[in-house]
């Protein structure tokens, strides 16, 4: 799989460990950034990773900063994205079966690196149910983004 990975200066050393962790799991990389402690606007690096999951040129995408919140809150401001912050296994594995999410948000001064790789590997593992409920709910959400775009 081909997955597009972005962090910010608080998310930068998780995403060090993740993009390596998801090479030697056979995933394609691209690596947008950033790769130091210098102090970065997180919608800067969350907001490419996205645009290239709704471009298809990556399938999933990962954000990683402080908390997950900025990263979670600016990816989900792009249309086509259904981005989870997530901090346990329980939702890794509930967000990608109910919520069909494409952007993975994690927080590294939340979690530790060995919870985020199995956060990653479940997220990834998990396919969406396809259950006829969920599909409505993901329709709803997508017509609110197709209202969205309408007042703008």
């Amino acid at each position: 799989m081909k997955i597009a990975i972005g962090a910010d200066h608080a998310g930068y050393r998780l995403k060090d460990v993740i993009v390596p962790f998801l090479q030697s799991q056979g995933h394609e990389i691209i690596d947008m950034g950033c790769s130091c402690a210098d102090s970065v606007d997180y919608p800067d690096y969350s907001v490419p990773v996205c645009e290239a999951v709704v471009r298809g040129e990556a399938e999933r995408g990962i954000l990683i900063c402080g908390t997950g919140i900025g990263m979670s809150i600016a990816a989900n401001k792009v249309a086509g994205i259904r981005c989870a912050l997530v901090h346990d296994l329980f939702s890794a594995k509930a967000t990608r079966e109910h919520n069909d999410t494409n952007v993975l948000a994690m927080g590294e001064r939340v979690i530790g690196p060995g919870v985020a790789e199995e956060i990653v590997r479940i997220w990834l593992d998990t396919p969406f149910s396809q259950g006829e409920r969920h599909v409505g709910r993901i329709n709803k959400v997508k017509a609110l983004e197709s209202q969205a775009a309408g007042t703008r």
